[in-house]
């Protein structure tokens, strides 16, 4: 580690909890992020400013005036800019060490497919239910951690998901592809500007602590926040023997997860 690197990251490095290794570890991680929109924007601001040393962001769309409201990565001046390319530049104005790789696209399962083998942790930040399907799918393939957060109106969530750990469910156990759940949308339902930010923020220090080995992660605990009082939900969720995607593995998962 350099001597820049020990003063940028030296508030880190301070804790206990990670340390000089704990970060060397952050440093040297891949985190793909799917999703440059509300959730994106402060999951990228924070595992940069943080260090982790490849980010791989794709989505398909441009940056908007309504996004400004609550997508903290963008900027009045980049309307019209690809999203990825705009959350590009935002990670390199404070950090520009960190690997960001952009990909302009919807995130189907053949890309996905290639981009979770390639990475450390995933962040599903998207805003359908087709698409965190196959981002779960991916994951649960190639045994790749998962930190999924969610936000509309008031009411957010967020859960780690890690095939490692042969207890731990999938995003398919709690939410079957089957059950024909009804898409909501901020462009029709609304959303609170700064719920994004908390649970996106959340969503960083799960993948944080996944990189680092530090603390406890959020895996088979589902946590809900109502934003209209500030209260905190957890529920325990376990692995669905049933399961349409990781049912089958239980024979092939190792128990080392965290």
């Amino acid at each position: 580690m350099t001597d820049d690197e020990l003063l940028r990251y030296s508030r880190h490095i301070l804790l206990n909890e990670i340390g000089i290794e704990g970060q060397e570890r952050i440093t040297g991680g891949h985190a793909l992020i799917i999703g440059a929109g509300g959730l994106g924007s402060p999951v990228a601001l924070y595992l940069g400013s943080a260090g982790v040393g490849e980010i791989t962001v794709i989505d398909d769309d441009t940056v908007d005036m309504t996004n400004l409201q609550r997508q903290i990565a963008h900027t009045s001046d980049r309307v019209g800019l690809p999203k990825v390319e705009s959350i590009r530049m935002a990670i390199s104005a404070i950090n520009a060490h960190i690997k960001v790789d952009t990909i302009q696209a919807r995130a189907d399962a053949a890309l996905l497919d290639s981009l979770v083998a390639q990475a450390d942790v995933v962040l599903d930040c998207c805003d359908n239910f087709t698409t965190r399907h196959a981002i779960n799918a991916a994951c649960v393939k190639h045994k790749k951690p998962l930190v999924s957060g969610a936000a509309i109106r008031f009411d957010g969530q967020v859960c780690v998901y890690d095939p490692r750990s042969a207890s731990s469910p999938c995003y398919a156990c709690l939410f079957p592809p089957d059950t024909g759940l009804e898409e909501t949308r901020c462009a029709t339902m609304g959303v609170f500007a700064p719920l994004v930010g908390i649970i996106g923020s959340m969503q960083a220090a799960e993948a944080l602590k996944l990189l680092s080995g530090a603390g406890k992660p959020l895996t088979g605990r589902l946590l809900m926040l109502d934003g209209r009082s500030m209260e905190f939900t957890e529920i325990g969720i376990s692995r669905q023997a049933g399961c349409l995607v990781c049912g089958e593995l239980h024979h092939e998962v190792s128990p080392a997860g965290r």
